[in-house]
């Protein structure tokens, strides 16, 4: 792309390849992705991001949109096109006397959380702090308040947009409400929005973690315990059982250390003397494994404790299902790892982390004809993932993901969109029954004919 020094109406900031700040504005949070856009727009204003848009239709280049830049394949990189950077505009304000808040297109989720917290509310919001905003809330937004609260899309009130056309628009409930439907979990197939105007609600702003953990051999029977919890389990908790490796830590027997085991447990948001209550109801229907661990916190450090692991810079694959039931057979599935009968154990070091975490509650009441996520039916979403930093391992980590998730292939009922990894189209219309992705090629039809906003898990627009 040859040499650009302005955009006209573009008053932000344009970084070229040979500028000295390029490779940090490209990087993304997978290390796999290593793609070089032609020229980076950091947007100041929904009138630069209107402006990029012209330019790059103007030239025939491809657009894609960056925030937190989490999204797995690192759509958010195009090879040779405009990057449209939304991270200048990340101010987060909020009016506490009617439970709103204002959020820039570009901000972080640690934003949120932290001008929320001061004033005794919340918003449903994921669980790394340094996620964006933005794809998040636009793929649903799943979080440790949505069974009380809905999903981050299900709190959103107004989205400002700017289109394929370079036109900014509002999308609410009563205006543009199909552009609303769509960005109510479409991603951002539909315009690049620049604000987000949630609904907040009071919170005690403290949290509870539970976590007994057991020798995966051991955990066929405190797993389907934990699965007839998930029907009567209270809002303000998210139950989760997961399948990792025990490394050495204080506490942990010497016989876990480098071995599979499964850490069942639940994540509270609210009262602190309820939660202790439901955890002696756990208790009794569980057990306290091998080592139980239970961690009083703020919900801001909940928020957060994920964020080293989480961290930029290294190497991942995912994968995922949902399950609208979670049978005695897709128990024993998730507890296989992927492995066949009789395989020679793995470096179980090397493996993958894969995990359920329930849904229910307000996720499930919102009508299925006023949102684009779907799959509202589901009872818990497992998530599949590995992360390293060598590139050699590629193949090897990418193939134990996907092995896990293709023997709980058989038992599943969807996907969630934003953790779509390598699927393609197929992947996109596990994450839509055929009539909601219908409606939504119709909303696509109207708002971006041309599929200018193609890189991110894409819905093409409904033919003529």
């Amino acid at each position: 792309m040859p040499s650009l020094t302005a955009i006209p109406g573009f008053a932000g900031e344009l970084v070229q390849p040979d500028d000295a700040s390029y490779d940090t504005h490209r990087e993304v949070w997978n290390a796999t992705v290593d793609r070089r856009p032609g020229l980076i727009a950091r947007c100041s204003t929904a009138d630069d991001v209107a402006a990029a848009i012209r330019h790059a239709r103007e030239r025939g280049l491809d657009v894609a949109v960056k925030c937190g830049g989490h999204g797995i394949l690192g759509l958010s990189v195009p090879e040779g096109g405009l990057m449209i950077d939304l991270t200048p505009m990340g101010a987060v304000t909020v009016d506490p006397a009617t439970r709103r808040a204002t959020v820039g297109g570009g901000a972080l989720l640690r934003s949120l959380d932290r001008a929320t917290e001061p004033h005794g509310l919340a918003t449903t919001a994921g669980n790394v702090s340094h996620t964006g905003v933005g794809g998040l809330t636009l793929g649903g937004g799943m979080g440790w308040l949505a069974r009380r609260c809905g999903l981050a899309c299900d709190n959103v009130e107004t989205y400002t947009v700017v289109t394929a056309d370079g036109r900014t628009v509002r999308a609410s409930a009563s205006e543009n409400p199909d552009l609303f439907f769509g960005l109510r979990g479409g991603g951002g197939n539909f315009g690049v929005v620049t604000e987000f105007s949630f609904r907040l609600h009071p919170t005690t702003g403290r949290a509870l973690i539970v976590e007994a953990t057991l020798d995966a051999a051991e955990a066929a029977e405190p797993m389907r315990a934990w699965r007839d919890l998930l029907a009567t389990a209270p809002r303000e908790a998210t139950l989760t059982a997961d399948a990792a490796t025990a490394a050495e830590a204080p506490g942990v027997p010497t016989t876990l250390i480098g071995r599979p085991v499964v850490i069942i447990g639940f994540a509270w948001v609210g009262d602190m003397t309820a939660a202790r209550a439901y955890l002696e109801t756990f208790r009794r229907a569980i057990g306290r494994g091998a080592i139980e661990d239970v961690r009083e916190m703020r919900y801001t450090q909940l928020q957060s404790a994920a964020d080293d692991f989480h961290r930029h810079g290294r190497r991942r694959y995912s994968t995922g299902h949902y399950f609208a039931e979670l049978s005695d057979a897709a128990i024993d599935a998730f507890l296989s790892r992927g492995m066949p009968a009789g395989a020679s154990e793995p470096d179980w070091t090397r493996a993958p982390v894969a995990g359920f975490q329930a849904y229910g509650g307000a996720i499930a009441e919102v009508p299925q004809d006023q949102a684009a996520f779907d799959f509202r039916d589901t009872v818990v979403e497992w998530f599949g993932g590995s992360t390293w930093d060598d590139p050699a391992e590629d193949a090897e980590r990418m193939a134990a993901c996907r092995a896990w998730g293709a023997a709980l292939d058989p038992y599943a009922s969807g996907v969630y969109v934003n953790v779509i990894a390598d699927e393609g189209s197929s992947g996109v219309r596990r994450a839509y029954r055929p009539e909601k992705f219908a409606r939504l090629q119709a909303v696509k039809r109207t708002w971006d004919p041309d599929n200018v906003f193609h890189l991110n898990q894409n819905i093409p627009p409904a033919e003529s």
